[in-house]
């Protein structure tokens, strides 16, 4: 095997070389499948316990077995569903649950406003696909691979598809075990989710400016949330930081 300016090839016997560059495009399509699907780990670690709680407190609250899988095919957001699983069992009625869960996906606003300058040229179709499978955890690795460069649809897919399939099977593995789990708080769950936020923050953080806007995010949410700002302290502190973060950036260049 020799390296050449960037060129693999492969030498057998008296056989022409071989780039990569000459591979199938259906070999190049699986790479980028497989690549795509790679980069998802660190999300599969957190979506298997916290979609595997949602499935036992789903059951737990009494919702019907397809609704639980429907919520997690359509909606697909896991705090909206945790939060919309707990007012169900407390009897909130319907359409404050839908109005609840609406308020706390406010924030795909923002995920959507970022990545638009990555999405130019993109079909309608497939920029409703993209938003669709679209979460915080999916955000945040997006975030890191448009920051190394453009990447394919294909790989991009393959990541967001790979994550929500894992997702469902993670709720019906919950829903399952459901009737074998009598408290889900044991086995600390519900610390899977903060944990895989961290991890992919820490993904992120490239340098001091990005550290000092994510410890403001982190402050202010805090303080918004004693304040009694319960629904709307996440996406006011992500506003506030990352202005703040901006504000820096622009001085700094002055």
């Amino acid at each position: 095997m020799i390296h050449d300016g960037g060129r693999v090839k492969y030498l057998f016997m008296n056989e022409p070389a071989i780039s990569t560059n000459d591979l199938p495009a259906q070999d190049i399509r699986l790479k980028q499948i497989q690549r795509g699907m790679l980069r998802t780990l660190p999300v599969l670690m957190g979506y298997v316990p916290v979609g595997f709680a949602y499935g036992v407190l789903a059951n737990k609250a009494g919702l019907p077995v397809f609704h639980t899988l429907l919520m997690s095919l359509i909606v697909y957001a896991g705090s909206a569903q945790l939060i919309a699983v707990t007012l169900f069992s407390s009897g909130i009625a319907p359409l404050s649950i839908i109005a609840t869960t609406f308020i706390v996906n406010l924030r795909h606003f923002l995920f959507s406003a970022a990545f638009a300058p990555h999405l130019t040229g993109w079909r309608k179709r497939e920029l409703a696909g993209f938003a669709f499978e679209l979460t915080d955890e999916t955000f945040a690795l997006h975030s890191t691979r448009f920051a190394e460069g453009p990447a394919t649809k294909t790989e991009i897919f393959a990541s967001n598809i790979t994550a929500q399939v894992t997702w469902v099977i993670s709720t019906i593995l919950g829903m399952t075990a459901g009737n074998l789990i009598g408290d889900v708080k044991p086995f600390g769950l519900d610390y899977a989710l903060p944990a895989m936020f961290i991890a992919l923050l820490v993904m992120q953080v490239k340098d001091r400016l990005h550290a000092l806007a994510a410890l403001a995010a982190g402050v202010f949410s805090v303080l918004l949330l004693m304040a009694g700002v319960t629904q709307w302290n996440v996406i006011l502190a992500t506003l506030v930081a990352a202005t703040l973060g901006l504000m820096v950036e622009q001085w700094t260049k002055k």
